[in-house]
């Protein structure tokens, strides 16, 4: 991961090639993210800070973030949207960040499986394929 200015510049990077200001805010939510093992939700970004940001600002930024492919949106089963960092090259308006995500029914925490490949499917004729999005349940290899 790296110290702690490691990171702050690699996210000053990621902002200004996303051509997006460094703000603080921008800068502590992505902070989380990559500190982060897993997948994070609105409350947990409120919680973890340390920092009370505005919610409209914390909900902005993080659309602002899924709109510059800096993130993506991890599927879920309840009604909670999680989010996680993109780590292949996903630009604005072009995720191809697809990969397993696993979520563990003892802790509750959502991982993206980056090594573990979607195999790929063959619709039938007439259909158009948008986007596919799989999610594992289990017991991770913390908990196990």
């Amino acid at each position: 991961m790296g110290t702690k200015q490691q990171i702050t510049e690699r996210i000053t990077a990621l902002l200004k090639d996303s051509k997006l200001s460094v703000t603080e805010t921008r800068v502590k939510i992505l902070e989380l993210f990559m500190k982060s093992n897993g997948a994070l939700e609105h409350s947990d970004i409120e919680t973890q800070t340390g920092q009370s940001f505005d919610r409209v600002t914390v909900y902005r930024t993080l659309q602002t973030f899924l709109d510059k492919g800096i993130i993506h949106k991890i599927p879920t089963t309840d009604t909670s949207v999680r989010y996680a960092v993109c780590k292949s090259e996903c630009t604005e308006h072009d995720h191809h960040d697809h990969h397993v995500h696993f979520k563990c029914e003892s802790c509750g925490n959502t991982t993206c499986l980056d090594e573990t490949n979607i195999p790929e499917i063959s619709l039938p004729k007439g259909y158009a394929m948008h986007n596919v999005e799989v999610v594992v349940s289990g017991v991770c290899k913390t908990c196990k």
